[in-house]
């Protein structure tokens, strides 16, 4: 579903991958965690084709950064959910609208997008919300709407970057089981995050990222690198 290949990566100045391997399968959660500054962003960057490796290649399902088209990547942005720590809800239109404006270029029907609004929605116990304006929701409400925004489309992977970050610990807590039942239907998630005692309460595959490659780790009590 997911294979980074020998992937080097650096900006100006700042080596951040070199020759990192990853593979992640179909249905998978996985953790992404490492230090601040390691690369965990850059990462879910390339695997939506926003930044492309300098040497070696990151294969999405179909798609290859080595012959992928510009015209191409919105039909792969939109297989991919994206979940953002700061949510990123247009503030001029309420819950309902932020929705469709996802579906917008779809071209499906209006009452195909009602019932994918509704049903993104239910997902994530907001539906009595959608006539709320963003600045009206909780920072946790807030959060719920970007995780229907990002699996509206129903994509085979969701990406959430630090999408606990700006959350207290029942709210985080919360989201969690929000994106971990999401995953139970198929949806593989990658969750990048600094919070490690969430990453202890719950069995998931853990990737971290260190000197620049990808590493398969067994969380420990004490390890919080």
């Amino acid at each position: 579903m997911l294979i980074f290949n020998h992937v080097d990566f650096n900006y100006p100045n700042q080596p951040v991958f070199q020759d990192l391997n990853l593979q992640i399968d179909q249905g998978d959660f996985i953790f992404l965690i490492g230090k601040s500054g390691i690369g965990k962003t850059s990462l879910l960057q390339m695997i939506y084709m926003d930044l492309f490796p300098q040497s070696g290649y990151v294969q999405v399902g179909d798609y290859s950064s080595e012959t992928i088209n510009h015209k191409d990547l919105p039909y792969l942005r939109r297989k991919i959910g994206i979940v953002f720590q700061d949510f990123q809800l247009l503030p001029d239109r309420n819950v309902y609208d932020n929705l469709s404006f996802v579906l917008n270029a779809t071209g499906s029907s209006k009452k195909l997008n009602k019932k994918k609004i509704i049903n993104a929605l239910s997902e994530v116990g907001l539906t009595h919300k959608q006539n709320n304006m963003p600045h009206e929701l909780s920072g946790g409400e807030k959060q719920r709407v970007a995780i229907a925004r990002a699996i509206i489309n129903e994509p085979f992977l969701v990406l959430a970057d630090e999408p606990t970050g700006n959350l207290d610990p029942d709210t985080a807590d919360e989201i969690l089981e929000i994106l971990k039942k999401i995953n139970l239907r198929g949806t593989s998630i990658i969750f990048a995050t600094h919070n490690y005692d969430l990453v202890r309460k719950h069995n998931a595959k853990i990737i971290r990222l260190e000197n620049g490659k990808a590493v398969k780790v067994l969380l420990k009590k004490k390890d919080t690198d």
